[in-house]
């Protein structure tokens, strides 16, 4: 997943358009990484992160990181779903470390359906395109690259540095990389903090700079599936009791339910800004920063889609499947429901509220792949959010930086049970329209691709204390 997090509509700046302009060796050497990992074919389906992993591992020994730096983990079962962690050891051992996270896998992709093949890294018209691009091969390639330049520096780093490369982010049905490291080898990314996708930059339509977003907390992601069975019978002879009516009933109670309105630190802060524009939108959310129980008042603040998609959480109908023959009635009717579940909520609370909106036994609800923790917000802690800000400050002149919480989900779920908070970082700025992310024809800028990169080096370099 990559996504600037949601919430932060209208807060445009006007400042100086990115002009392209030709690269410099160091930035020449950097896009070497970044091709070679986009054109390792990492899906599901017919890639190998593992692949992808061991030509990373590669890069950095060829910088100097010995092999006991280095470690690479698979499921023996699924041995092409590997990944790597890296640790670039600080001088301070008291000093604490960093963790640098990134998924190696990437959505699926044909080449029938795109205009460009996939897996071959198109540079044109100022934008880089295939997949993987955006989500998030450009964030991994920075990190690859940040640390063979430490390492490759004269002095090593104060604090310790440490990167992992997982698989599994994109497809709940893969080997989780993340999820194992947090559960089996929690020693390896022991760290203070950990830097992830999910934040980023959004340009307006014209390619200014708009706003900046540190991802600060995410919703969890969790599939229902939805089933009524039936003895059915031949259709000349229908009764009420219908396995498709019990069953789309019951999805339009879901879609008429809205879960009650929550608040965390990060959307408090991020809502306070939004509601500046005053406008219906704006005015809804002042209302309800003071009372979140006000129910008109979140009606007319979720018809901004940005707001309704991090205000509570939301369950929507995303498959159906039904019938057996065109003149029988059904013996089976399914649907999956996705929900996008507000942090500190559980599944089965989710679950329970979903069956009593319903309100019908007939239809059965099974969680899908439940066994993942609970989304927790990491603090928002000035000690990491104030170096983004003051660094931005520097690359982006007058672009604002606001914390948000993402709609989406990433692998920073997994290490909140370890008490190792993900920060999603800023500094790689996309497109308006989401550049293609998960769709035809993923394309990322090429100037906020190299801008990016010097603005996550000079980040890191202040938080591991090198000048």
């Amino acid at each position: 997943m990559r996504d600037l997090a949601a919430g932060l509509v209208g807060l445009a700046l006007v400042v100086p358009g990115m002009a392209a302009a030709q690269a410099r060796p160091d930035q020449q050497a950097f896009r070497e990484i970044y091709k070679e990992l986009v054109e390792t074919n990492t899906t599901l389906s017919a890639g190998s992160c593992t692949l992808a992993a061991a030509k990373m591992g590669a890069r950095l020994k060829s910088a100097g990181f010995a092999d006991g730096d280095i470690t690479y983990f698979a499921d023996p079962a699924k041995p092409k779903e590997g990944g790597v962690v890296a640790i670039l050891k600080g001088s301070d051992p008291k000093a604490g470390a960093v963790l640098l996270l990134g998924h190696l896998d990437v959505v699926e992709a044909r080449r029938e359906d795109w205009t460009r093949d996939p897996f071959v890294l198109i540079e044109e018209g100022g934008y880089f395109y295939a997949r993987g691009t955006s989500d998030m091969k450009g964030i991994d390639a920075i990190w690859v690259d940040t640390l063979m330049r430490l390492k490759q520096a004269k002095a090593p780093p104060k604090r310790t540095l440490k990167l992992a490369l997982t698989c599994g982010e994109e497809t709940n049905e893969a080997f989780n990389g993340a999820s194992w490291l947090a559960n089996n080898r929690p020693d390896l990314v022991a760290a203070d903090f950990g830097l992830n996708e999910g934040g980023g930059g959004r340009l307006t339509p014209d390619g200014k700079r708009d706003v900046l977003s540190v991802q600060v907390g995410e919703k969890a992601s969790q599939n229902f599936q939805l089933e009524v069975t039936n003895p059915g019978g031949h259709s000349s002879r229908p009764v009420p009791d219908n396995a498709i009516y019990h069953l789309a009933n019951a999805l339009v109670r879901i879609e008429g339910y809205t879960f009650p309105v929550k608040l965390t630190e990060t959307t408090r802060a991020g809502f306070v800004l939004r509601a500046e524009r005053g406008d219906a939108g704006g005015n809804a959310l002042k209302t309800l920063l003071a009372n979140p129980a006000d129910t008109e008042a979140a009606k007319v603040a979720a018809t901004d889609i940005n707001i309704n998609s991090i205000l509570h959480t939301n369950c929507v109908a995303t498959r159906l499947d039904a019938g057996h023959a065109s003149n029988a009635l059904p013996q089976r009717a399914t649907a999956i429901v996705n929900c996008r579940i507000f942090p500190g909520e559980t599944w089965q609370e989710t679950r329970d509220a979903l069956i009593k909106v319903m309100a019908d036994p007939k239809v059965s609800i099974t969680a899908l792949n439940a066994a993942k923790p609970i989304a927790s917000p990491p603090p928002l802690d000035p000690k990491v959010v104030e170096p983004m800000k003051t660094v931005a400050a520097k690359h982006f002149p007058g672009v604002p930086l606001v914390p948000a919480m993402s709609s989406g989900a990433t692998d920073a779920l997994y290490f909140g049970p370890v008490k190792l908070p993900i920060y999603g970082v800023p500094g790689i700025f996309g497109d308006p329209d989401g550049g293609g992310v998960h769709g035809l024809n993923e394309r990322l800028r090429v100037a906020s691709l190299y801008e990016g990169r010097d603005y996550l080096f000079d980040l890191v370099k202040v938080y591991v204390g090198v000048k």
